[in-house]
């Protein structure tokens, strides 16, 4: 059984993305596994007027779906940072949020922490540690860069490991 997986790691200059494709073995002791689609950023300039730059998300992220198809969608829960960043953030996530309900597509959130954890085994695990093992469990020799794209790979991979 076939699963296409997009991970996203919303942001207003840089929201992550990341496609997987996952094989799930359905007789018992055959090999699951999980390879690359994609992965990348939707980047909006902060000298781009803040509705043009939601327009841009918008528009990008209809296109990854029409292009990789995905079944579920993982999505990072919304994490406070800064109050000014927080609020430009949330109106990113509206758009995002939007797209998908538009898509009918089932979507599934984590906390930074549960990515972590799924990850690592470990909740409060380092960036590094949980980007390699994004490589490590994508059978890749590099780290996916930049690090909102290796960030969406780990919440598809969590996506993955939670169905």
């Amino acid at each position: 059984m076939e699963q296409r997986i997009l991970g996203l790691d919303p942001g207003l200059a840089s929201l992550g993305f990341g496609a997987i494709i996952c094989q799930k073995s359905q007789t018992k002791g055959q090999q699951e596994s999980v390879n690359l689609l994609d992965f990348g950023v939707i980047s909006t300039p902060a000298s781009m007027e803040l509705g043009q730059r939601l327009c841009t998300i918008y528009d990008d992220l209809h296109t990854l779906i029409g292009e990789y198809k995905p079944e579920l969608v993982a999505i990072e829960k919304f994490f406070f940072y800064r109050m000014a960043n927080t609020i430009l953030v949330a109106q990113a996530r509206g758009v995002v949020l939007l797209v998908l309900a538009q898509h009918k597509l089932p979507i599934v959130e984590f906390t930074p922490a549960q990515i972590k954890q799924a990850l690592t085994g470990y909740g409060n695990a380092e960036k590094q540690e949980v980007q390699a093992a994004v490589a490590n469990e994508l059978n890749l020799d590099y780290v996916p860069r930049p690090d909102d794209a290796a960030d969406a790979l780990a919440v598809a991979l969590t996506g993955w490991f939670q169905i």
